[in-house]
């Protein structure tokens, strides 16, 4: 064996829940070859750092975060890049980080492995190819899992946002077939996992045929997974305005398992900034499913992304969105200053916001959110709901879990991790709830 074929290994995952699940996906094809994982970078003999390409400056923090892993004694890890910024800059981060000894692209990490024996015999290696079905029919059968996992069923966009990069590192849609999808899941809840996330860059663009040849969509698949026992919860994120269907409403209705969470994001409210980045749904559109969303399940918890700043935008339009969270009227979201994506069209866009300008109102923005993500929170109080406990908490006999809004709830408790608890909700911040047991096993 090669010197510098590592034992151990560390996977550093930045960005979105897909890459969560790639970085554990990368773990398992890892330790399927004999490694043991490490706790951190610093003691590892593999580094991966798993790279997303959607806030601001993403490359250059990987080269911050690469230069960061030379050790005191002047030696370095075997460095692999992965994910989108390794997409998008191909074979340009060696040359300006000749340190990093592999370059492997979100739709080629099921190579990983030869990879790093590549780069064990002193070969750098780059693959930044997209075989989508290939990747997942190559990956190692999932081991033992947390309560909650995640679960890709589709990657890929094609609705080419003028700010995403999101078709240039991932592809074009593409949909995982539906037996892989059921075994994957049949796989995680043998392991241990009492809820799943389904996951993809447009998640409810998901298409395929069941067992029987019949067409169905993501509300087919719910449907189906809520048949398949020991499986407690299911969600899905990130949903598309454009294909939020009736069938999918209705599902959050009638799939007993589906939580009351629907992450839907309008990212304006102006009409021209929507059409300037190409967002194909409406301010119309987009209230118009909200509406019928919640005429069909009231309790739904409604979760958004915001991008301030969009080139072009005035203080007008920026009202234009603070109105639409007013109507909506959010549980959660996301918000971010724009920030350009070499490649994308709005990159090159006249009328770039000045920084200061995007600040202040990112500031306005983000004070509504909380507003109503506190408000949200408080109104949970007195409420007796199921909540999923998923880990330890800060205080001595503290664990913490999900409601089946997405909230993070604290309770002391002898229950153990992985349990379903029936508590009440007797204390409420921002950004968490405290509860009281009243039950075990309240599925």
């Amino acid at each position: 064996m090669n010197d510098r074929t590592p034992k151990t290994f560390h996977v550093k995952s930045f960005g979105c829940q897909m890459n969560a699940y790639d970085g554990a996906r990368m773990a398992e094809l890892l330790e399927a070859e004999g490694m043991r994982a490490a706790s951190d970078g610093g003691e590892a003999d593999l580094v991966v750092l798993n790279t997303c390409h959607i806030r601001e400056k993403a490359a250059e923090k990987v080269y911050s975060d690469i230069g960061r892993l030379r050790r005191e004694d002047g030696s370095r890890p075997m460095i692999a890049v992965a994910g989108c910024v390794a997409q998008a800059e191909g074979g340009e981060i060696p040359r300006r980080a000749p340190s990093v000894d592999i370059v492997v692209g979100p739709q080629a990490y099921h190579r990983l492995p030869q990879m790093v024996a590549s780069a064990a015999r002193g070969e750098r290696a780059l693959d930044t190819d997209m075989p989508l079905e290939s990747k997942f029919g190559s990956l190692p059968a999932r081991r033992k899992q947390a309560p909650s996992a995640f679960l890709t069923v589709q990657e890929g966009c094609d609705k080419f946002c003028t700010y995403c990069v999101v078709p240039y590192t991932r592809g074009a849609e593409a949909s995982r077939s539906w037996g892989a999808i059921v075994d994957e899941a049949k796989a995680l809840i043998e392991n241990g996992a009492r809820e799943i996330t389904l996951l993809g860059q447009n998640v409810n663009a998901w298409t395929g045929e069941d067992e029987k040849g019949r067409p169905q969509g993501l509300d087919g698949l719910a449907r189906a997974l809520d048949r398949l026992p020991g499986l407690e919860r299911i969600r899905y994120t990130t949903s598309h305005p454009n294909d939020m269907t009736e069938g999918l409403i209705r599902a959050h209705a009638e799939v007993k398992k589906l939580m009351p969470f629907l992450h839907l994001p309008v990212q304006s409210g102006s009409e021209r900034i929507l059409r300037a980045m190409n967002r194909s749904h409406t301010r119309g559109s987009y209230l118009a499913i909200i509406e019928r969303v919640r005429a069909t399940r009231p309790d739904i918890a409604i979760s958004g992304d915001f991008i301030v700043g969009f080139p072009g935008e005035t203080d007008a339009e920026f009202e234009d969105t603070l109105e639409i969270v007013r109507a909506v009227n959010y549980a959660q979201a996301y918000s971010f200053k724009y920030s350009p994506r070499p490649g994308t069209p709005a990159a090159t866009m006249e009328g770039q916001v000045l920084p200061q300008a995007m600040d202040e109102r990112l500031q306005r923005l983000q004070a509504l959110l909380n507003e109503q993500q506190l408000a949200f929170n408080r109104a949970s109080v007195g409420r007796r709901t199921s909540v999923l406990l998923e880990r330890a908490g800060k205080k001595p006999g503290q664990l913490v879990g999900k409601s089946p809004w997405l909230q993070s709830v604290h309770l002391e408790t002898s229950a153990s991790i992985g349990d379903l608890v029936k508590v009440e909700i007797v204390s409420a911040g921002p950004n968490s709830l405290a509860g009281a047991l009243l039950m075990r096993d309240a599925a």
